[in-house]
């Protein structure tokens, strides 16, 4: 294991933390499954195997989003989601004390909505998604210790290659399929080079 040959790395802590949805989040999270849920089982009834199973993913994707926010599958949805308010409180913590974040989800549009919300509360960011030109700029400018104290970075975009040792602290938004692909993602901070403890939270 990396703790077996790079002795010098201090210690990595994982927290897995679990956050209530907000009533009406909750109440369009009931409605998707219980629709889908419908849709599945005449899927099953009456068509093949394979077109149910894409019904089931698709289901699941759709739950997933909303547990992150709801206007992910729903642009009208105006009120906030019981993740993202964790994820705010927990970011303007750590900041506060000088500590540096990598923020992971695999949902751009997720990314994208908790920039705004946290330029709202007045602290810098930088992201990287697939569709960014200058990857190395980007990761350059966080790296130096006067760069945006929060780094939201796209699961796909991010999870492998990069040396963003310069944060202490790991985010991920929602949980990834391939356990491993996710912790792949948290060692772009847990790394030779890295002095201070690294937090995982896995919300």
């Amino acid at each position: 294991t990396k703790e077996q040959v790079a002795k010098e790395l201090p210690p990595k802590n994982e927290i897995t933390l679990y956050v209530d949805m907000n009533p009406k989040q909750r109440t369009i999270y009931e409605i998707t499954r219980d629709t889908y849920r419908g849709k599945i089982m005449d899927s099953f009834q009456n068509s093949t195997m394979e077109k149910s199973s894409f019904k089931v993913l698709e289901g699941l994707l759709r739950l997933r989003q909303i547990c992150c926010h709801p206007k992910l599958v729903d642009p009208n949805y105006t009120e906030d989601s019981g993740k993202f308010q964790a994820v705010l409180e927990c970011i303007e913590g750590v900041v506060s004390e000088g500590h540096r974040v990598l923020l992971f989800s695999q949902f751009v549009k997720s990314l994208e909505l908790l920039r705004t919300k946290i330029s709202e509360i007045g602290i810098a960011t930088e992201i990287l998604t697939g569709a960014t030109r200058d990857r190395q700029a980007v990761v350059d400018r966080f790296q130096k210790t006067t760069g945006a104290p929060v780094f939201l970075i796209s699961l796909k975009a991010g999870g492998t290659g990069l040396n963003l040792t310069s944060a202490d602290y790991v985010i991920h938004l929602d949980p990834w399929w391939n356990p491993s692909a996710e912790n792949q993602a948290s060692d772009r901070a847990y790394r030779i080079g890295q002095t201070r403890t690294v937090f995982v939270y896995k919300m």
